[in-house]
């Protein structure tokens, strides 16, 4: 259904690349028979809310609604569906279709799908422009609705179906749950602390690498890692070569690969889910070690929920800073800055109206 004036779903969209958001009324589609309606309470603020909205990859289409860390109150459930009744506490992440056919789809890992749908600014199957979490309610394929395990606050939830999710999944996919192993972990960010979390629940020895200084007591006194190390000091790198199983690297500015490579051990492996402009390195550093590089990119359906109820049970939450929507635009603008401790959340129920 088209966009009107006077549409029952309220959101907030940016119109041009200035990625500017302000008030939008819209059109949801109707609910069908595998479809959950939800209401959504609170929706995380992902970098690619940035991107989008301000068209970096020349591919948005306006109006935009952002938003892909949605979670939410059952509202009304199709006929077919099962998992899910009206008050049930949901979550929506990055995706809200793909063609569930192919293998990726079957053994779900429907991020890795080539037709799955973004929840926003992609092409759904009735052919309309998928619009996210800003926004008051949404309806979704119960397929790629999440239950948020008893007593998890919704408003912590929300940053897990990206952030959280993004660094999950590579963690699992390469053995990062050994406890014992070392993890070495670029970038404090939204993504970086839940990876620190993570590893700490896993068993890990945690090394934080960053520019600043400023984030080693947050790192060692508030988050629990075992190690701090600024990577512009050469003597401290240094000190650590040979010493890591895996890095993951969370940050999206250019790094050196030639400082960091050589701190894996022999067939360690270091993880991109950020996205540097250029990946550089000397093949000395990767070849001889056996060392690998490897590229992640959120998670399945499967995975998605696993990660839910791992962060239930081990008390994993993430840091937030709550905000109405009507200070979007200036928390956009801090995000650029990385001035936030560590994900925004906006309080959509209370501000959205």
């Amino acid at each position: 259904m088209a966009a009107t004036a006077n549409g029952e779903c309220l959101g907030w969209a940016a119109r041009d690349t200035s990625g500017f958001l302000s008030p939008y009324d819209f059109n949801r589609r109707s609910v069908g028979s595998d479809d959950v309606a939800i209401s959504i309470m609170y929706c995380g603020i992902c970098y690619a809310d940035v991107i989008w909205s301000r068209n970096k990859l020349g591919t948005s289409k306006y109006p935009l609604v952002p938003g892909h860390e949605i979670s939410s109150v059952v509202r009304e459930v199709g006929t077919n569906v099962q998992r899910f009744k009206v008050g049930d506490h949901v979550g929506v992440g990055t995706s809200v279709n793909s063609c569930r056919e192919c293998e990726f789809c079957d053994d779900h890992r429907e991020n890795l799908c080539s037709k799955r749908v973004h929840t926003f600014d992609g092409v759904d199957s009735d052919g309309t422009i998928t619009k996210g979490g800003y926004s008051s309610y949404i309806v979704v394929h119960e397929r790629y609705c999440f239950n948020v395990p008893e007593k998890y606050p919704l408003e912590l939830a929300a940053p897990l179906l990206c952030a959280g999710i993004t660094v999950y999944t590579p963690m699992l996919r390469h053995g990062m749950n050994q406890p014992g192993k070392s993890l070495g972990i670029i970038g404090l960010g939204g993504l970086g602390h839940l990876a620190v979390k993570f590893g700490k629940a896993f068993g890990l020895k945690v090394t934080v690498f960053s520019t600043s200084v400023s984030k080693k007591e947050e790192s060692l006194n508030v988050l629990g890692a075992d190690d701090f190390v600024i990577s512009s000091d050469e003597k401290a790198m240094a000190a650590l070569t040979n010493s890591l199983d895996f890095i993951i690297n969370t940050a999206s500015g250019d790094i050196s690969f030639d400082s960091f490579l050589p701190l894996l051990k022999t067939s360690g492996v270091l993880v991109l889910v950020g996205f540097p402009s250029e990946v550089k390195f000397s093949p000395v550093h990767l070849v001889p070690a056996a060392r690998s590089i490897s590229g992640s990119v959120t998670g399945g359906t499967k995975q998605t929920q696993e990660m839910l109820n791992f962060c239930a049970s081990h008390k994993i939450y993430p840091q937030i800073e709550m905000i109405p929507i009507q200070y979007v635009n200036e928390a956009l603008e801090r995000l650029i800055k990385k001035d936030v401790k560590y994900r925004f959340v906006i309080d959509i129920a209370n501000s959205l109206k």
